[in-house]
């Protein structure tokens, strides 16, 4: 709903915050358990504040009482129950503020509220509680949607009677409070009375209004509003939790509970369907039975639909019944809703609470039709078989409401006919079940003519008639306010070409696929907006085709590029729908729009509307489906899937063009006539909103003028005097053709409290607007209106026959339409097909209501408080480990977390940090270095030691093999600590296996091993990577939950090295982190530390070749911690001419300076261990000789000088040689 009452001491501390000093303070006292009885004075006035209406007349105001009057008032009546005509309920809550002692002239009247065109202000110069009836009496303003408030003229309008010397500060007060009406989106506000004196403005009693959906433009104005139930009802905490759970859904959740002893309870899908339901059982005369109104509808998930129906349950088996209960579970033919989807949500609730079924004998009645009713149908039946108690399962082939007639014992239960036959063409009808127009052999359950209303059936004209009607059709006078129409242009045809707003990539694929069904040339959807993304295109289907349709970021880029589209769907949220329709509004080449969203502020609303008007554009919405013309185009999802579509016949014209509030039930209607005439011409659905962009005669109007469109259906509903503009039309014969109408919502008249129903302007504000005077007017004005929704399409029936058999009607010829693939999404859902999975998972699952873990659910994860240890045992292991596993596996975590940061991991993670790059990136670049020479050997540990263990080996001759082999053991071994200065990670471990395995036989192992490599080293040790790999091999081995093929197995994957993978990664994000928080800048290695090794490249171009001798001129040839080797000859050089026997070395005019290099020779090798050769004016003796140096001996014998790679190392020196690459170093 989107206007709701407010309690007046709300209201009145708006206007407190926003009247400023235009009226005096409202002091008021809520009453309550929290009441500060301090702030009340010696003179007050109590009342109470529950939407009650001339609580004067009533005698339930109490004035000029003292506190202790006051308090023995509400003692008095607090909890006592009163009758306010039909309606029967207790006084909770009352409000106390001051005396204000006054003249009765003094006393005014005001009211504003709003309607379709603007705001009505009604004003009286004499108010109080016998102020009579105002719409007679008071005087009037009217603002105009988008006109400016003209002071002058509303004083004119208004103040006429009033004192002279009090219009001058009324006038200020009245411009005031419209300004906060309109800024706080009022709907509804009425003072009475409002005491004006010569000096001051009082209010006294109010009653206000908000506009519900406004609240996201208001929240900071209204702060927290509590908008309390109707006087009769009380409040119930299922009912505020429903309400919650609506707010965080972008569906539809409503309930009511109206008598929570009652027998008859309901869970409906669909705000028009609801309704109809709640007619049907009233009309059946179980209208004290019903126990609730509620309606789901808009695509609820799975989840959603199971807290609903679990909460509807519970109340159901709260209180027993000796007849029994009844739930009926229904809906009509969905548009877009996952029918399966939703099912299994109730079916969830349903098993849970079936031993409370059983107690409370419960009998369900289900009928359900749309996307996937099939499974879903298959789903309600067989959790029927198991509940217990009686469950009845019918589908689309039944009317919707034949089950409430069955389930009250006024029809006998029907069989199930046979579902419809599922096929490649989506459900095609076959010879045996297909619905045909005009029925030779009448049905059993047809009504007679008598049953159908008192107005003749007998719809035949005389030629002359018809002459006359198409006459007047074609020449009638069109109303000042009557939209015009161009026949020649109808609003839609099969050449329509629409733009879609929002990525609704299901709604245009149906389009699509209906314009295909239809033999359409052309796509009816042209191009799609969404401005959240760049320019592209989207991939669709054209029958067996695959197409592209452009998307545009920019509306202005959509419109140039497509001028031929004059229809725009606009799928905006309620809070973008505006803006968005407004932009629409610019361009003259859209001549309707179809606002899907649901809950946008009725100011907004009324702006759109007359600036459209202005324009002469249709606006089909807010809160709709939108419509379709058969054969021809259809909005978004409207008709529902595709097989809805086939088995409605709604890919060729019928005769019949209806209009209706509800989007569900324009589906429903789509069935109704197809089963009882030749289908749908047109269906529009205007929306459920107070104020739809286009009214009922806008678009019957258009249905008299097109004379394909033989006869008009009226779906109408309690609010709202649209209906009675129809009947004028009638009257006036401005509509001739055959008219049926119902107007739902006649059961709002039998509830003993106020009830709002699922669509916002489902809501009478006078005897006048309810379903069952409008219905009496609708049939005195000449339409055809049935008895009850129940018989509407017998009705139907009946008038289609009529104008058959007058002539007056031809049958429109069926067509096979086109087959059109099923989406391979859709059919694997109808279990129609199967295909083998691209991946396959046995750890998660996410597609139900709720995560799975190794099918744990997640809630029960957080609940049993299973820690990260847990998860990995699910995750890792596919197993609930016992607790000591998990807590061993999350203490592996925290002594793996990190290391310091001179790590490698560490240190490139840092490095990268400095260098700007994201976390994932440094996160990556730290794991990359994760190996056996750094935090990789787990794995490897546990694979040798389990080996050599299950080998038999003695740890001593497992070492012995080891360095036999010459492998290192794994796990073996640490740069810092050793025996005497244990890692205290290892200590750990170690100590927290021994206390809590159920046995440790690798881990006993390996520290016998440990004692043998110690005694040879104190520095190999256990290590931590070791302990953690033994250790967890003894934990898969020995806890119980694995055989030893398993636990080998996980090993041999990597599962081990898996654990100080995650936790090191809690280090290396925090590294990360710490370098971000410390701003450090980017990284750069210092000189001094590094060796600079020169590629020969560079050397090539100071080199100098000679066929001789090789000589080095004033220069000094150094070499330090390097080894000159040469076959049979060491080079030595001090400014000296260096010769060589068995070898020439010719080197002229080069300059080799080395530094720490090693010179290495093809053919031999240089090895220098911790020594330095150094040269310093010394000389080299060349032919089998030995040259020392300074702390190192250089050797070689009988190896040849191979001058390709070997190195030369000098320091200040110069050297020419030939074929010998020098390194500087």
């Amino acid at each position: 709903m989107s206007t709701k009452a407010i309690y007046e001491v709300t209201g009145k501390q708006l206007l407190n915050k926003y009247l400023n000093s235009t009226a005096a303070e409202c002091r008021c006292v809520n009453i309550d358990a929290n009441t500060n009885w301090n702030e009340l004075i010696d003179k007050n006035l109590v009342k109470p504040d529950q939407l009650i209406k001339r609580r004067g007349k009533l005698g339930l105001i109490k004035g000029d009482v003292n506190l202790q009057g006051a308090k023995d008032f509400i003692v008095e009546t607090l909890g006592k129950e009163i009758s306010i005509g039909h309606i029967t309920g207790k006084l909770k809550h009352f409000i106390i503020e001051p005396y204000l002692e006054h003249n009765k002239g003094d006393e005014m009247y005001i009211c504003i509220y709003s309607n379709r065109e603007g705001e009505i202000i009604l004003f009286h110069h004499e108010g109080g509680i016998d102020v009579g009836d105002v719409d007679s009496k008071a005087l009037k303003y009217s603002i105009i949607i988008d006109d400016s408030f003209n002071v002058n003229k509303m004083e004119e309008a208004l103040l006429k009677n009033v004192p002279v010397d009090r219009r001058s500060h009324l006038s200020t007060f009245i411009t005031k409070l419209f300004q906060v009406y309109m800024e706080l989106h009022f709907t509804y506000l009425e003072i009475n009375p409002l005491v004006v004196t010569t000096k001051s403005i009082h209010i006294l009693d109010l009653a206000t209004r908000l506009d519900q959906t406004a609240e996201y433009l208001c929240a900071s104005k209204w702060g927290k509003i509590e908008f309390p139930p109707p006087f009769g009802r009380d409040a119930y905490p299922e009912e505020a939790y429903i309400a919650e759970l609506d707010a965080k859904s972008g569906a539809s959740l409503k309930l009511t509970v109206l008598n929570p002893k009652g027998r008859v309870w309901t869970m409906v899908a669909g705000g028009g369907a609801s309704v109809i339901y709640s007619d049907t059982i009233c009309d059946m005369g179980f209208a004290s039975e019903l126990a609730n109104y509620g309606e789901y509808s808009g695509a609820p998930s799975e989840q959603q639909t199971y807290e609903y129906a679990k909460t509807i349950l519970s109340l159901v088996v709260k209180e027993k019944h000796p007849d029994g209960k009844i739930l009926i579970i229904g809906g009509g033919i969905a548009n877009f809703t996952n029918v399966a989807a939703t099912f299994k949500g109730i079916v969830k609730a349903l098993r849970e609470y079936r031993e409370h079924l059983i107690e409370h004998k419960v009998s369900i009645f289900v009928r359900r039709a749309g996307p996937n009713y099939q499974e879903g149908l298959r789903v309600m039946r067989e959790v029927g078989a198991t509940l217990g108690i009686p469950v009845h399962v019918f589908g689309a082939e039944t009317h919707m409401t034949a089950i409430v007639g069955m389930a009250l014992g006024k029809r006998p239960i029907a069989a199930p006919e046979q579902a419809e036959l599922t096929t490649a063409n989506f459900l095609l009808p076959t010879s045996s079940n297909q619905r045909k127009a005009n029925i030779e052999e009448p049905r059993e359950t047809r009504a007679n003519s008598s049953s159908l209303g008192t107005q003749s059936l007998l719809v035949c004209k005389s030629e002359s008639q018809i002459a006359s009607s198409n006459s007047s059709s074609t020449t009638a006078k069109v109303n000042d306010d009557e939209r015009k129409y161009n026949l020649d242009h109808p609003l839609f045809s099969n050449k329509t070409k629409a733009i879609v707003w929002g990525m609704q990539t299901k709604a245009v694929q149906g389009m699509l696929d209906f314009d295909h069904v239809c033999r359409r040339t052309q796509p009816s959807v042209v191009a799609m907006i969404y401005p959240f993304t760049g320019d592209h295109k989207q991939k669709f289907y054209w029958g067996h085709e695959e197409i592209l349709l452009p998307c545009y970021k920019n509306m202005a880029d959509c419109m140039k590029r497509h001028p031929e589209a004059d229809v725009l769907i606009n799928f905006a949220s309620l809070r973008s729908a505006y803006e968005s329709t407004i932009e629409t509004l610019k361009y003259p080449q859209i001549r309707s729009i179809a606002i899907i969203a649901e809950g946008i502020p009725e100011q907004l609303t009324r702006h759109m509307i007359r600036l459209a008007n202005k324009k002469d554009v249709f606006l089909i919405g807010p809160a709709t489906v939108g419509g379709l013309k058969a054969g021809c185009f259809k909005i978004g999802h409207t008709g529902g899937m595709l097989d809805n579509i086939l088995m409605s016949k709604l890919y060729r014209p019928g005769s019949v063009a209806y209009v209706s509030r509800s989007g569900g039930m324009s589906n429903e209607l789509n069935n109704i006539i197809c089963r009882n005439s030749d289908g749908v011409y047109e269906g529009i659905a205007i929306g459920g909103d107070r104020y739809p962009g286009t009214t009922f005669t806008d678009h019957i109007y258009r249905y008299e003028d097109d004379p394909e469109a033989k006869i008009i259906v009226l779906l109408g509903e309690v609010g709202g005097i649209e209906e009675y503009h129809i009947c004028e039309a009638i009257k006036s014969k401005r509509i001739t053709k055959p008219l049926i109408a119902w107007c739902i919502g006649t059961c709002a008249s039998m509830f003993t409290s106020e009830v709002q129903f699922g669509h916002a302007g489902s809501h009478a504000d006078n005897d006048r607007e309810t379903a069952v005077v409008k219905n009496k007017a609708l049939r005195e004005a000449g339409a055809y209106v049935p008895d009850s929704f129940d018989e509407l399409g017998d009705l139907i029936h009946t008038v289609f026959e009529n104008l058959v058999q007058c002539g007056q009607l031809t049958p429109k010829p069926d067509v096979l339409p086109p087959s059109v693939p099923m989406d391979y999404d859709w059919a694997r859902e109808l279990g129609l097909i199967r295909k083998p999975a691209s991946f396959m998972t046995s750890i998660v699952d996410d597609r139900g209501q709720e995560l799975l873990y190794a099918g744990m659910p997640i809630t029960d994860v957080i609940k049993e408080d299973m820690g990260i240890g847990g998860v990995l045992s699910l995750l890792w292991f596919r197993k609930r480990l016992p607790k000591y596993a998990t807590e061993f596996l999350e203490m592996t975590l925290m002594v793996t977390a990190d290391h310091g940061p001179a790590v490698s991991g560490a240190h490139n993670t840092i490095v990268c940090a400095r260098a700007g790059k994201d976390l994932v990136s440094c996160l990556a670049s730290g794991l990359l270095t994760i190996g056996d020479r750094f935090g990789g050997a787990l794995d490897n540990a546990a694979k040798q030691f389990s080996e050599a263990f299950d080998a038999g080996l003695h740890p001593a001759d497992f070492v012995n093999k080891m360095r036999k082999e010459g492998k290192l053991i794994m796990g073996i071994g640490h740069r810092v600590k050793s025996l005497n200065n244990p890692d205290m990670r290892v200590v750990i471990l170690k100590q927290f296996a021994k206390q809590h395995f159920p046995a440790t036989p690798l881990l006993d192992y390996a520290l016998e091993v440990e004692k043998i490599t110690v005694s040879k080293k104190p520095n190999l040790i256990l290590n931590v990577d070791g302990c953690i790999g033994v250790a967890m091999v003894d934990l898969l081995r020995h806890c119980g939950c694995f055989t030893l093929e398993e636990a080998t197995e996980f090993i041999e994957n990597g599962a081990l090295n898996g654990l100080f993978v995650l936790g090191r990664s809690i280090g290396f994000i925090g590294h990360f982190l710490d370098q971000k928080r410390l701003r450090q800048g980017l990284y750069r290695h210092p000189w001094d530390d590094i060796s600079y090794v020169l590629p020969e490249a560079i050397l090539n171009r100071t080199t100098v070749t000679t066929n001789s001798t090789t000589t080095a001129t004033g220069s000094t040839v150094s070499t330090t911690a390097s080894t000159a080797s040469t076959t049979g000859s060491i080079v030595s050089t001090t400014g000296s001419t260096v010769s060589t026997t068995a070898s020439t070395a010719l080197t002229t005019g080069s300059t080799a300076s080395t530094t720490a290099s090693i010179a290495s020779t093809t053919g031999s090798t240089v090895s220098t261990t911790g020594s330095t050769a150094s040269t310093t004016a010394s000389t080299a003796s060349t032919t089998g000789s030995t040259a020392s140096t300074t702390g190192s001996t250089a050797s070689t014998t009988a190896s040849t000088a191979s001058t390709t790679g070997s190195t030369a190392s000098t320091t200040g020196s110069t050297a020419s040689t030939t074929g010998i690459a020098v390194f500087f170093s």
